[in-house]
């Protein structure tokens, strides 16, 4: 027999977690003050709600228990996200950036969820209040929300170990420091440091410094919310390039940046997963790249650049899932967006803020499937499948095989019901790959120009539910329906 559900932890754990989030609400209401906005008043009653909630969460929690087990680290993972966006969501509503409580709900998860899908038509005639907390709901749910408060919650008498293992994306975790709690230290550390550094050459290379700060955390989270209502076409290619090579980075294994930091850069230097989605990038930049100056109207060393600076950005947003964009790929031939579409699926590292399959999972599979067919070969040979020179369980070869199955069905079941909801084809698969990859961009109508304003009601609320699984990567939310975990 199980112990009893400790839901008074639940309870202390998400209102420790609700003011965590009225702390950065508590920016964007300065923000919106100190430009003298309208909403300043909206963002007022927004914090004040969300510090209240989070009281009342503390004082229904008192004196909890301070076990954590399975059960609850997976409830409270997979409700934080529920919660943040429900009081993340009052801004939006409140000030009437947007009309309906559906609008406000769907615009905050694809924030939390570094989605990067909106329903704003016209993103410039936001207030800088709401533009800052567009992007900090997106740098909050970058390295996620779990691991900044794994290294806040001890204050609150609250350990993290499963909460880190129950959020933290790829096949495995790894800890940097023997203590979980100096590990996420260790890795916002990095992520604060990556933020300010991309902030500074952005303003160096001619951006506004309030559009700085939104884009690199939009960046560094690989959420792809802009300030302007064409991304960042109309911005300099030096911008672009800076934007692009810090998608690059933050498509690595964060704890291999910080070894790297460490003064240990040969873990990052011979990681697999890092060869293989530094290749992916390299080859279908090429490949991009080529196209859009072969199909091009011009043959000079400008068109040139143009081609390579257009690939580069794009199979970075693509791969990274970052959902940025520096021109309409709609209108490039149609296997040069194919490609593109081919990348949302794979996502980049484990253990980066990018969302995605993630490339260790199909190295496993690309090597597992290689180790099969020697196997029919030489039916007596032990040929085990390694990673970085290790070999890899079977039972972690068996989730992965689990994982892609579940991958695959959801964006089946997704697809059907996009279609039931008066969709095309092409765009329902377009944005079920969109919602479960968090990569923001689709294809069609929701392309890098369009906007989901006018999609339908049912299929906004679906696919608000394919980024939350998306981002918890499937286990963690499907893990909470199953009889199994709650038996007693």
């Amino acid at each position: 027999m199980t112990r009893a559900f400790n839901k008074k932890l639940v309870f202390r754990t998400l209102g420790a977690l609700l003011l965590i989030e009225a702390m950065f609400m508590c920016i964007a209401t300065l923000v919106s003050f100190l430009y003298e906005e309208p909403d300043t008043e909206a963002f007022a009653i927004s914090n004040l709600l969300t510090m209240l909630a989070g009281f009342a969460g503390l004082r229904l929690g008192h004196r909890a228990p301070k076990r954590t087990g399975e059960r609850e680290g997976y409830l409270i993972v997979a409700l934080v996200w529920l919660v943040f966006s429900l009081f993340g969501m009052l801004p939006f509503y409140l000030s009437g950036a947007v009309d309906s409580l559906t609008d406000a709900f769907f615009e905050t998860m694809a924030g939390f969820t570094t989605t990067g899908a909106t329903v704003i038509r016209d993103v410039e005639s936001m207030t800088h209040g709401i533009l800052i907390w567009r992007a900090i709901t997106q740098w909050l749910g970058g390295l996620g929300i779990i691991v900044l408060c794994v290294a806040i919650l001890p204050m609150f008498g609250l350990g993290g170990m499963q909460l880190y293992a129950a959020e933290v994306t790829g096949v495995s975790y790894e800890k940097i420091s023997p203590r979980i709690a100096d590990t996420a230290k260790l890795m916002w550390a990095v992520y604060v440091l990556l933020t300010a550094a991309e902030i500074g050459l952005l303003w160096l290379c001619g951006m506004e410094p309030f559009d700085s700060v939104c884009h690199s955390m939009s960046t560094i989270a690989t959420g792809g919310f802009s300030t302007k209502n064409m991304s960042l076409m109309d911005y300099s290619p030096a911008i672009q390039y800076v934007v692009a090579v810090f998608m690059l980075l933050s498509g690595i294994n964060f704890s291999l940046l910080i070894l790297t930091l460490l003064r240990k850069p040969q873990r990052l230097i011979h990681d697999e997963e890092t060869h293989w989605y530094l290749a992916v990038v390299g080859i279908f930049t090429v490949l991009i790249s080529a196209g859009l100056f072969i199909f091009g109207s011009r043959w000079s060393l400008a068109a040139f650049e143009e081609s390579f600076r257009h690939g580069f950005f794009m199979v970075t947003a693509a791969v990274t899932s970052t959902g940025y964009a520096v021109t309409d790929y709609m209108e490039w031939r149609v296997v040069l967006w194919v490609m593109l579409f081919f990348l949302m699926f794979t996502g980049a590292s484990s253990g980066s803020t990018s969302g995605g399959i993630k490339w260790v999972r199909l190295a496993i599979i690309f090597k597992n499937s290689h180790a099969e067919f020697m196997r029919r070969i030489h039916p007596n040979a032990i040929i085990p499948v390694k990673l970085n020179g290790k070999p890899v369980p079977s039972q972690t070869i068996n989730n992965v095989v689990a994982f892609m199955i579940i991958y695959v069905m959801v964006i089946i079941v997704t697809v059907i019901a996009f279609c039931a909801c008066g969709l095309g084809f092409d765009e329902a698969i377009g944005t079920t790959v969109s919602a479960i990859g968090n990569v923001g961009i689709s294809i069609g109508s929701y392309g890098p120009t369009g906007t989901y304003a006018d999609f339908p009601t049912t299929a906004k609320w679906i696919m608000t539910l394919v980024m939350l699984i998306g981002r918890l990567e499937i286990f963690t939310v499907l893990l909470l329906f199953t009889p199994a975990l709650w038996k007693k």
